[in-house]
């Protein structure tokens, strides 16, 4: 069998590519439509040899629950989530594009004129959450992400004499992979119905838009502005199978407020983000460079993974 990691879904540009995707999956797993049927059934799962060769020989999207009994009886079952986000983003439409320019902030609905739309979005895409039935775990860790980016703010507890952007419309990168931007998408494991935070490619990561909201005291909020969703904070999940992964709450007045450090071990631009009432710090699950690895709140450890560098959009 291949390295099935090293393919990766989010390389698909449209419905097309995702097919050609799919069947490279199925060579590298070396498996028949036989074999992949009785695998898919050893799982729970309904796949006929019929419907799988059905999808791979044309250009549209299989259905969610299609593709997900697909690639797990393929072998790629941790990624699950990763197929199913990168699967929705392109039938939404917002899997690629150039960013647009940001206007002074946002309006009343949280969302800008300029803002990219998604007229076409499937019920399959992961939504955001309420947040009314753990609002009182929202003030705890979804500070993670926010606080890289504040600290590179006016007001912030990094260091004064380092040039900051001001709050408003920014990119959150990882530092060590600065082509990957925070954004929303699935859990890998596929464990979880609600959107959470992810590394996606940024050329790829266009919807939803971060925008920085001073909170006073030199902390933050972390939003992000969605054609459909509308505005949502960061917030760290306290609780399920998911634990310590970043969700986008409609609820914002509970989110957690973010400070900024800067990085011990890592040049003047990059920071680590920590919640204002935490002494953990947002990374990378597993240490991972990956696209669609989830940021998680994790023990601060000056790790390259939990420093983030902050650019105005």
């Amino acid at each position: 069998m291949g390295n099935l990691g090293e393919l990766s879904p989010y390389e698909a540009r449209d419905a097309a590519d995702f097919v050609k995707a799919l069947q490279q999956l199925k060579e590298r797993s070396g498996l028949t439509y036989r074999e992949l049927e009785k695998r898919a059934h050893r799982n729970g799962d309904v796949l006929a040899r019929s419907t799988l060769a059905d999808i791979l020989r044309r250009t549209s999207l299989p259905r969610p629950d299609v593709l997900a009994a697909f690639v797990r009886a393929c072998g790629d079952g941790q990624r699950v989530g990763a197929w199913l986000d990168a699967r929705d983003r392109i039938a939404a439409g917002i899997s690629a594009g150039p960013v647009t320019a940001p206007s002074p902030g946002p309006d009343s609905e949280g969302l800008t004129e300029t803002q990219p739309r998604a007229d076409v979005v499937t019920a399959a895409r992961p939504r955001w959450s309420e947040g009314r039935t753990i609002a009182l775990a929202t003030s705890v860790v979804i500070v993670p992400l926010a606080v890289a980016a504040w600290g590179l703010l006016p007001g912030s507890s990094a260091d004064p004499g380092t040039s900051a952007p001001a709050d408003g419309w920014v990119t959150i990168r990882p530092a060590r992979t600065p082509d990957l931007c925070l954004t929303d998408g699935r859990d890998r494991d596929g464990a979880y119905a609600n959107a959470v935070a992810v590394q996606l490619p940024c050329s790829r990561a266009t919807v939803p838009r971060t925008y920085l909201e001073p909170a006073g005291e030199g902390l933050y909020r972390i939003q992000w502005h969605h054609p459909q969703q509308g505005k949502g904070c960061l917030t760290v999940i306290s609780a399920g199978p998911v634990r310590g992964l970043l969700e986008p709450r409609n609820d914002c007045v509970q989110a957690t407020l973010f400070r900024l450090e800067r990085a011990t071990a890592s040049g003047s631009r990059s920071y680590r983000i920590r919640p204002s009432n935490s002494s953990r710090c947002v990374g990378i699950v597993d240490d991972d460079t990956v696209a669609g690895a989830e940021a998680t709140e994790e023990r601060c450890t000056d790790a390259p993974d939990q420093q983030f560098v902050i650019r105005p959009a």
